[in-house]
């Protein structure tokens, strides 16, 4: 009997999520491309984060956001929510609502009012937990101020609150000191452009950006990025070469705007930004269409 995947792992998808003219969202559009991702052999989708700009969504878009994802999801691809916010309180709001919905984890920032200390990011993750889901943490120090050290990660573990982490400090070297301190926490890939290192570390998810152009060639890489076979992994360095020069442009400051740039290059719907993310230099559209075409042109999809 196949073990069930834990709701958590494998690869999902941080949405773009697709505006009308006047900046509306289009719920219609996102639910399709939710249905395509699922159809395109992702394992889920992680809706309501940056990349999802959920900063700038009322509370009845962020909602719907969640519930358009659940009601597009087919069985088996799973959801895992976005609960980002300043404080614990309104970040167990929105954990609430996901479980009320019906999704099957929660992505979680630290507090990011201020640089918060290790006993009130505990706290933090104490009132998240009260929502009942389990909780990936979502450490991203360059824009939070709050690092999950791997010994605060530990902590977070040992006390049941957290089930994984999703790390983006780019450090390499971090997955192994977590795992030597907390065996059991699950690591997700949380940038792109360290796929192949993280997956190499003992990494068993993706919290992935890309995949919203490119979901097909993206999950062949992961794929071999957690292989253990010597053979699959000189492929995934190769693979992880072509797609590089792309791929790095989720870790920098226009994420969001170069990757749905890539979508409507790739022939999706990616489209305009909310305020405060505007326009690209023409510079930056001319780069990221350079290595988005230089992708498409091996085929990749």
């Amino acid at each position: 009997m196949t073990e069930t995947r834990k709701p958590w792992r494998g690869v999902h998808v941080a949405t773009t999520l697709p505006f009308n003219d006047d900046l509306s969202v289009d719920f219609d559009s996102y639910a399709e491309h939710v249905a395509f991702l699922a159809a395109a052999g992702c394992d889920g989708v992680a809706p309501n984060g940056s990349l999802g700009e959920y900063q700038t969504l009322s509370d009845e878009e962020r909602a719907r956001v969640i519930t358009t994802a659940i009601e597009a999801a087919p069985e088996g691809f799973t959801v895992m929510a976005g609960v980002g916010a300043y404080g614990g309180l309104q970040s167990l709001r929105w954990a609430e609502q996901a479980a009320q919905a019906g999704a099957q984890s929660v992505l979680a920032l630290p507090p990011n009012t201020y640089r918060a200390n290790e006993d009130e990011v505990v706290e933090h993750y104490r009132l998240v937990a009260k929502a009942g889901l389990p909780i990936v943490a979502y450490n991203n120090p360059i824009d939070t101020k709050v690092d999950l050290t791997p010994r605060l990660l530990a902590r977070l573990h040992g006390e049941g609150l957290i089930v994984g982490v999703k790390e983006f400090t780019g450090d390499v070297r971090r997955p192994y000191e977590i795992t030597e301190l907390a065996p059991e926490l699950d690591i997700i890939m949380g940038a792109d452009d360290t796929v192949l290192e993280l997956g190499i570390a003992g990494a068993v998810g993706w919290v992935s950006g890309y995949p919203n152009a490119i979901p097909e060639i993206s999950m062949e890489l992961y794929r071999l990025a957690i292989s253990d076979s010597a053979e699959d992994l000189v492929r995934a360095r190769d693979l992880y070469r072509e797609l590089h020069p792309l791929m790095r442009w989720d870790s920098k400051t226009e994420f969001v705007q170069a990757i749905k740039l890539s979508q409507d290059i790739a022939g999706r719907r990616g489209g305009t930004c909310r305020p405060p993310r505007g326009p690209l230099a023409p510079e930056i559209v001319a780069a990221i269409t350079r290595d988005t075409e230089a992708v498409l042109a091996k085929g990749y999809k």
